[in-house]
Order: structure tokens, then C-alpha cells, then sequence
């Protein structure tokens, strides 16, 4: 594998995450890995990212009136002859920050990696913030969501849960070892009343932070936590990371 260049794949859509997000998020993967790589973000807006990202269309997925687009465009990562690419893939949410090298991500044994629902991590759930698969190989599990979208989404809170289930039934659903994919505000911010006293720190083999929910990095950098009941310090450390 090392001759060979590894994918790597992102999502911006809408207004939620600037292009910095993008840029960022190609900055730490250069520091952070040895293997020949490339980015590829598939968006519906390229304006402001670097030249050194490869930009995409973003898979157009038609959804019935009501149905907010949320994380559900993120399963058309899964269709046939995405982008042009082929083989071993890895997926990143833009909000992630990358701490420590990743080439492991590609050498990890399994035929799907996902990392375990950070929230509910004895549920066979994952977290789609950090996941592998293989280009192709599971375009069923578009084409089941794109003729069945409004009894999935009866059933399943979000693309994730929908996403586990179904490559769970193929048995072949596999977990990232808990401590290289960690929780920015279940692992990293100290626990009860500490969180008053001590900032937030990277927990130990940590590889990639997960920010799901809120905070956002830059809020997190501020000591923003989002929400009125969860305090925590600012998080100086984070501009070492996150950063073209």
C-alpha cells in the first residue's frame, strides 16, 4: 500500500461548515499521514478551498417534501463509481481534528470500519464521523434508502443508525478501537466538577477528536460548549491542530 495513494473523502453541503473547514481538515491530514493520499471533497460549492483538495458534484439524492437532507446525503458515498475512484476509501467529517498520525486507518483489518456511537457505544450504532469501505460495494444500501425513504426515516433517527444496521446485517460491520476515535466532550473534557478547573485534554493513543453535536473546534477553542448546562474551559490546544 505504500506506492499506492489512498482515498480520502469529505462532504460540504449548504452553509453549515465554510470552506476553511475543508482546508483545515487537508492541512492536518498531510502532518498526520506517510502514505501518498488524496483528498477528495464532494460539494455543491467549491469556492475558497485549496488546489490541492479534488472537488466533485456532490451524488444528487431526491428527497420527498419534509424530509430534511441533514446527514442522508451522506450515504450517496456509497454509490457506484463514486467520483471516478475505486478500492479502500476513507471518510471524514469536516469537524473532525486530526492529533496524531492515521495511517493505521488504512492497514486496520475489516471490510467496514465505523466507529462506535459515542453516545450509545454498546449499540451496534456507529458514529459515521470516521469511516472505511470500498467504492461500490454497498450502493445496495443507497438504492434500499432512495426506494424506501420515508419508512427508514420511520425507523431510523439518522443516516448512521440506518447505515450500521444495514452493513451490520451484511456481517460485516467492524469497530475502530475506541481509544484512536474519541468523544471531544464525552473524552477529552474532564469529568463533573473538574471540567471547572481543568481544560479539556487528549486522551491517551487518541488519533482523530470527534466533534458530533456541539461543540464545533472553534467554539470548543473559546470554551463554548453550546449548550447552557455543560461548562467547559477554552481549549487553547486545538489551534495546534486545527490549522491549514
Amino acid at each position: 500500500m505504500s506506492n499506492k495513494t489512498v482515498n480520502i473523502i469529505c462532504m460540504k453541503w449548504g452553509d453549515k461548515f465554510p470552506p476553511l473547514y475543508v482546508n483545515r481538515l487537508y492541512g492536518m491530514i498531510s502532518r498526520n499521514i506517510t502514505l501518498p493520499f488524496q483528498l477528495i471533497c464532494f460539494t455543491d460549492n467549491a469556492e475558497g478551498i485549496r488546489n490541492e483538495v479534488k472537488i466533485e458534484p456532490i451524488p444528487i439524492i431526491e428527497l420527498p417534501d419534509g424530509i430534511p437532507e441533514r446527514g442522508w446525503k451522506k450515504l450517496t458515498v456509497l454509490e457506484n463509481n463514486l467520483g471516478g475512484l475505486s478500492g479502500q476509501t476513507l471518510f471524514l467529517d469536516l469537524d473532525v481534528l486530526i492529533v496524531s498520525n492515521i495511517d493505521s486507518f488504512f492497514y486496520h483489518t475489516g471490510d467496514f470500519l465505523i466507529a462506535h456511537d459515542k453516545k450509545r457505544p454498546k449499540k451496534i450504532e456507529g458514529n459515521s464521523s470516521v469511516f472505511r469501505f470500498n467504492i461500490g460495494q454497498h450502493d445496495d444500501v443507497l438504492q434500499f434508502f432512495k426506494n424506501n425513504v420515508n419508512s427508514v426515516k420511520q425507523q431510523f433517527r439518522h443516516e448512521q443508525a440506518y447505515l450500521s444496521k444495514k452493513i451490520y446485517d451484511k456481517n460485516i460491520l467492524s469497530y475502530w478501537p475506541d481509544e484512536w476515535v474519541p468523544s471531544f466532550k464525552y473524552h477529552c473534557v474532564p469529568s463533573m466538577f473538574m471540567r471547572f478547573f481543568k481544560e479539556p485534554s487528549i486522551p491517551l493513543n487518541a488519533k482523530i477528536i470527534l466533534f458530533h453535536g456541539l461543540p464545533n473546534p472553534p467554539d470548543a477553542i473559546k470554551g463554548k460548549s453550546g449548550k447552557w448546562y455543560r461548562y467547559i474551559k477554552p481549549t487553547p490546544w486545538i489551534k495546534d491542530y486545527w490549522r491549514e
